[in-house]
């Protein structure tokens, strides 16, 4: 049995990481699921030449049971792009444990009565931060290699702390990760030192597991200040959203195209008449472009010319300039438009890398995306006409991008209003997942955000990352149609904060720390692993 355990600690710990997001969403065991891995690595096995290909493997089993049990959602859309997702995936927890077990190995003799209690501590503290920064950056990267997808970053797990996801605005939610991950590393390692004293008969101070309680209870201060601390001088702005919950396969249908129209156009009669400052309807809610099909535009400008609100909708965009995914908004009864293009597409959904690089390439999955859409390159921020407030608008995923939203804080945005379709998903947890990567960019930012789903999760959410309001059944159920007015505390003049202003340094600095050390261990040929 004790052959098989170091692999049974790998099973449990992609077990537990994937039990702690949604559909189980016991969040909770993120504080403890990567410290079974980190004993299989670390104490399971002497050294031996297959060492490195043996805490490999053990890491992509854990990133495997991450990835698939936590990307279930995905065979609503692709059963083979979910395992090939996952796979490719799992590749990154697997270089983290690469890097455990050859350059930030525990010395198991550290943990001896000789010595100062207070120096092994804090080399002990050391390891377990290398092991943090390693994770924290290799999950920067899975977010920006081949256009990134950082969903389901550990540090998610949080979301119902409030108080504790505010240093987001510090850190992002690189943060919230390294917080985890050298928690767990100081689980493994006590459970050990425990052992090791136990048997010894010596059981000495442990300030290592203080430090680390220390940082997450220093975490948690800062984040309960920003909480009570008196909220800024804002502007109510009242904003009506409208969900149709059109099926995709009914929105890709030529035959429903007057319908959808007509059911948005009709919600929306009952939304003015709560007397909104902005109606908002979801990513690409006319079936035809507004701007290039007469009779969508005249029913579209008729319904903005007979209201005093403002009107944000997303849109299929054709112009010289290119074709896009964009967002639109009409201001004073549609004698004024603002365009914002979608900046960051998201590859075999809007478009086909390399299509044409590869011919190839192209022809075997080009079938999935006929046409690609192009590239946004502005950072649009929206004016309002009827209260003095700017908009930052998102296109779907780019409410999961924290790098990208922060630009149009810094651009004078004073709330983001996301259009989404989230009916891929259908009524798997997906648009859930989505939702939880979207209060980040609040929390981030500390500016609210409004969300509008053709099916999804249509809600209001704080500048803390909280949602406020929610178009959901008496039982929970977010997919059906209907609408929702809401009031929005937008900050009459928000400072950037330190996240707006410099993004994802500190995984920028957890990324260096690992680069550095593994250089570290690469100029000393006769080392093969670091202990600390």
């Amino acid at each position: 049995m004790k052959k098989y355990a170091p692999w049974l600690c790998a099973v449990l710990s992609g077990i537990l990481l994937a039990l702690s997001f949604p559909p189980a969403d016991f969040d909770g065991l993120a504080w403890v699921a990567l410290a079974p891995v980190l004993w299989a690595i670390w104490f399971s096995e002497p050294w031996t030449k297959r060492e490195p290909l043996r805490v490999f493997l053990l890491g992509y089993i854990v990133g495997l049971g991450y990835f698939v049990g936590s990307l279930q959602w995905l065979t609503t859309v692709t059963v083979a792009g979910w395992l090939a997702l996952a796979a490719y995936l799992a590749v990154y927890p697997a270089l983290w444990a690469l890097f455990v077990g050859l350059m930030a190995r525990v010395n198991v003799e550290n943990f001896g009565p000789e010595g100062s209690a207070w120096r092994k501590s804090l080399r002990n503290f050391g390891t377990a931060a290398l092991a943090a920064a390693a994770w924290t950056a290799l999950e920067w990267l899975r977010g920006i290699i081949f256009t990134g997808f950082g969903w389901n970053s550990l540090g998610i797990t949080l979301h119902n702390n409030l108080a504790i996801i505010q240093i987001c605005d510090l850190t992002g939610v690189a943060g919230l990760s390294f917080l985890l991950v050298l928690v767990n590393a100081m689980l493994a390692i006590t459970a050990k030192r425990l052992q090791v004293e136990i048997a010894r008969k010596k059981v000495r101070p442990h300030y290592d597991l203080t430090l680390a309680i220390a940082l997450v209870a220093l975490a948690f201060g800062y984040g309960a200040r920003q909480l009570f601390a008196p909220a800024p001088e804002s502007e109510t702005v009242t904003v009506a959203a409208v969900q149709a919950n059109v099926p995709i396969l009914e929105k890709r249908d030529p035959a429903h195209e007057d319908r959808i129209l007509k059911l948005h156009l009709d919600m929306s009669e009952k939304a003015l008449a709560l007397r909104p400052d902005l109606l908002v309807w979801p990513e690409a809610a006319t079936p035809r472009p507004l701007f290039q099909d007469q009779a969508t535009w005249d029913a579209v400008r008729k319904l903005a010319e007979g209201t005093s609100a403002d009107f944000l909708t997303g849109t299929v965009y054709f112009g010289p300039e290119g074709d896009f995914n964009s967002a639109v908004m009409l201001t004073e009864h549609a004698k004024k438009a603002q365009l914002y293009h979608k900046i960051h597409l998201v590859p075999f959904g809007e478009y086909v890398p390399m299509r044409h690089s590869f011919p190839l390439f192209a022809m075997i999955v080009g079938n999935l995306v006929p046409d690609d859409f192009d590239f946004g390159r502005d950072y649009t921020v929206m004016k309002l006409s009827t209260k003095p407030v700017r908009v930052g608008p998102l296109i779907c995923f780019e409410d999961t991008l924290g790098d990208l939203a922060r630009h149009f804080v810094l651009r004078g945005a004073q709330m983001f209003v996301t259009v989404t379709n989230d009916g891929w998903f259908l009524d798997s947890v997906g648009s859930l997942q989505h939702l939880r990567q979207a209060l980040f960019r609040c929390a981030e930012n500390k500016i609210p955000m409004v969300r509008a789903a053709n099916t999804g999760v249509t809600c209001s959410i704080d500048r803390f990352g909280r949602v406020d309001q929610m178009l959901a059944t008496e039982k929970g159920k977010t997919n059906f149609e209907g609408f929702f007015s809401v009031p929005v505390q937008a900050p009459k003049s928000p400072k950037p904060t330190f996240y707006a202003r410099y993004g994802d340094i500190f995984a920028m600095l957890c990324l260096m720390a690992t680069v550095a050390v593994v250089g570290f261990g690469f100029l000393q040929p006769g080392r093969r692993r670091r202990k600390l």
